[in-house]
């Protein structure tokens, strides 16, 4: 993977609203309402992302993705470096 690869892949992280992302599925996580993706936490919360139509694993991805890309490319540029 290139560098403009890696910083394009960053950029976009970047600009989504602020990690932390956690998962909730109705039934699994709590009994009424609907699943949803909450964005940020405590006096950083923002807004709830919800979906009309989606499986909860594609839900716990997306909100995983959005917490580990950074950290995976983090991690990817200190071992190019050790090259």
């Amino acid at each position: 993977m290139t560098e403009l690869e890696l910083k394009n892949i960053f950029e976009i992280c970047n600009n989504a609203t602020k990690a932390p992302w956690e998962s909730y599925v109705e039934g699994r996580d709590f009994t009424s309402g609907s699943s949803f993706i909450m964005t940020g936490e405590n006096e950083n919360r923002d807004y709830d992302i919800e979906f009309l139509k989606i499986r909860p694993e594609d839900q716990d991805f997306i909100a995983m993705a959005r917490n580990v890309i950074p950290q995976l490319i983090d991690e990817i540029k200190k071992l190019k470096s050790q090259l």
